[in-house]
């Protein structure tokens, strides 16, 4: 059996989709490209594991011209994880930080 199609669970269409990010790329397009942190790093860095890389891909957001725009195109777009905006999405949720790698406490702290 082959999928040729995958059908979208969270309400956004192709056009929807593609209108959003045609904002975003019409944007970043009449801004110098090296005033776009995410194109003049290596873009890894905006969906690394380590909490440190991650944040160090919020600190390079914070004077980006298109900002705003990107952070409000991935929360229509509910982006499922990176850096969006100086904002860390995790399944179409902005969270405050990214936790390291291992087991979770056994008790809440306090």
């Amino acid at each position: 059996m082959t999928i040729s199609v995958l059908d979208r669970t969270d309400g956004m269409t192709d056009a929807t989709l593609s209108n959003g990010l045609g904002g975003l790329h019409d944007a970043a397009g009449e801004v110098d490209e090296e005033q776009l942190p995410c194109r003049v790093n290596d873009p890894e860095l905006w969906f690394a594991e380590s909490p440190q890389d991650v944040e160090f891909a919020k600190i390079l957001c914070t004077d980006c011209p298109v900002r705003d725009l990107c952070l409000t195109g991935a929360k229509q777009r509910r982006e499922p994880w990176g850096v969006w905006g100086g904002e860390l999405f995790l399944q179409g949720v902005v969270i405050p930080r990214k936790r390291p790698r291992g087991r979770p406490r056994k008790n809440q702290a306090a």
